[in-house]
């Protein structure tokens, strides 16, 4: 073993290897080819004189190892960061919040939180972006997001095994509701079960877990039509093509004819995470706009 030998490329690859999940993912994040993203954690791993990461059919995972290099990773990345922007004498980022989110809290939540934070604490810059739950967890480890805005269903298991703990804090806890067309028996229905969902046709999203479909449903769904995007998904479910699950937040933002009805269940928590502690100034102040925002 002789760590000395691990280089700032390497660790970087590693980094972005971590957050990513696969190998060739940060090979497309970093503009390398795959099997120099390859050598480089190769040569990380020899200096290392461990495995840092699992590779897996599905990805990569960090090991008991990969994990003490990542957390020592980021916080010399962090200062080598730094040290390039005050050499070029560009200004401290002390004032800027990175934040994640999975995807339907982009719609109405976090932009209501960001104006009001640009109301009050104008200073403040958030730089954001959306991402699976298990994509913000990572990035969240990997150092390169503050927050992040996560979704959590019953039983509320950790959202990762790694030590330290994520920190979490609960913001709401609401109904899954499901989104159906005009006209559609379910509409007009007293109240909707998870029984009535049974043998519908659905509009999901693709390659992500069917997100889209009531989860837990004890049947294969059937999907008509995917979609990414939660406004397209919407707008198909507003053509008559198919239910579709939304967060009640989205139920003022539905295309019209749309109708947005709560299913009988156990609520859904919205959760706020981030792994650094204590929190800067600017995060804490972004954290509490989120908070209020959730509230409303």
């Amino acid at each position: 073993m002789n760590v000395m030998d691990m280089s700032i490329t390497g660790l970087r690859v590693f980094r972005e290897a971590a957050e990513r999940g696969t190998l060739t993912a940060a090979a497309e994040a970093l503009g390398y080819t795959q099997s120099a993203v390859s050598r480089q954690i190769a040569a990380l791993e020899h200096a290392a004189g461990a495995t840092l990461l699992e590779r897996r059919r599905d990805g990569v995972r960090l090991t008991a190892a990969g994990h003490v290099v990542l957390r020592r990773a980021v916080t010399v990345l962090t200062e080598l960061d730094a040290v390039v922007r005050e050499l070029r004498g560009q200004p401290d980022e002390g004032g800027t919040v990175r934040l994640g989110w999975f995807a339907s809290a982009g719609a109405v939540l976090v932009p209501r939180a960001l104006a009001a934070l640009r109301r009050t604490h104008p200073a403040i810059t958030v730089v954001g972006r959306e991402g699976s739950t298990p994509a913000l967890v990572r990035a969240l480890r990997a150092g390169t997001l503050d927050l992040a805005v996560l979704a959590a269903a019953p039983p509320f298991r950790p959202f990762d095994t790694t030590s330290p703990p994520l920190r979490t804090s609960t913001l709401a806890e609401r109904n899954l509701c499901v989104a159906v067309p005009p006209g559609h028996p379910l509409a007009t229905a007293p109240s909707v079960s998870v029984e009535d969902l049974r043998g519908r046709q659905w509009v999901a999203s693709p390659a992500a877990g069917e997100m889209g479909v009531w989860p837990g449903l004890d049947e294969r769904p059937f999907v008509t039509h995917t979609a990414r995007d939660w406004l397209a998904k919407l707008n198909l479910v507003a053509a008559g093509a198919g239910l579709t699950t939304v967060p009640a937040a989205l139920a003022t933002v539905v295309p019209p004819g749309v109708t947005v009805r709560q299913v009988d269940g156990e609520p859904r928590r919205l959760v706020l995470a981030w792994l650094a502690e204590p929190l800067t100034e600017p995060a804490a102040r972004l954290g509490d706009a989120l908070r209020t925002a959730a509230v409303d």
